[in-house]
């Protein structure tokens, strides 16, 4: 039975299996306030990271929030922006 997280978050269940996954709160809620039928129709229009260059992984990364990036290879970057 899921817990109730307050009216913050609209689907209890689907928020609980995304934070088991290791996804961030922030994450987590955006996708479980989003209706599953409207998530499913949406899909990405950008190219998958490992296309971008560094500097663009670094600026999303800065875009976002993610700390010590400055430190990150390639690889790092897409992995932090991956799972934030």
């Amino acid at each position: 039975m899921p817990r109730n997280h307050g009216a913050s978050i609209k689907d209890d269940a689907q928020y609980e299996a995304l934070r088991d996954t290791g996804m961030s709160k922030e994450k987590a809620a955006r996708i479980a306030n989003t209706g599953r039928e409207a998530a499913a129709r949406r899909g990405g229009s950008h190219p998958p990271y490992e296309d971008w260059t560094v500097r663009a992984l670094y600026a999303q990364a800065k875009k976002i929030g993610i700390g010590n990036r400055s430190r990150m290879n390639k690889r790092a970057l897409i992995d932090a922006l991956r799972r934030h």
